[in-house]
């Protein structure tokens, strides 16, 4: 099962998985013009359609909170990651925008 999280409650389930991480799946001029500072969380920017050629830059075993714009390629990312033996995997629901309503407003919303 896929958790989803809203921004506003991301720190609590980050609480509830030790260890986890943020996945921004969002591409580079996304990442450009908006980004998420990591605050105590480990955060890590790999773009959805790299996510297949790099899984094993990632720890199956470490919890994982996917995030992208709005949270639809967030939660394909998701989805392939559970399909793969990742046994936590979280969306982040409304992504970075939500993020930016919900969590920091010194995030820009494009």
């Amino acid at each position: 099962m896929i958790d989803q999280v809203r921004p506003r409650d991301l720190d609590a389930w980050l609480a509830g998985h030790p260890g986890a991480i943020v996945l921004d799946v969002r591409e580079l001029p996304e990442l450009r013009a908006a980004s998420v500072q990591p605050q105590g969380f480990e955060l890590v920017a790999i773009p959805m359609n790299e996510v297949p050629a790099r899984l094993a830059a990632l720890d199956p075993d470490r919890p994982v909170a996917c995030l992208c714009h709005h949270g639809a390629r967030s939660m394909r990312v998701a989805m392939f990651l559970a399909q793969n033996g990742f046994g936590t995997v979280a969306n982040i629901a409304g992504g970075i925008d939500a993020w930016s309503q919900e969590r920091d407003p010194a995030v820009p919303r494009y």
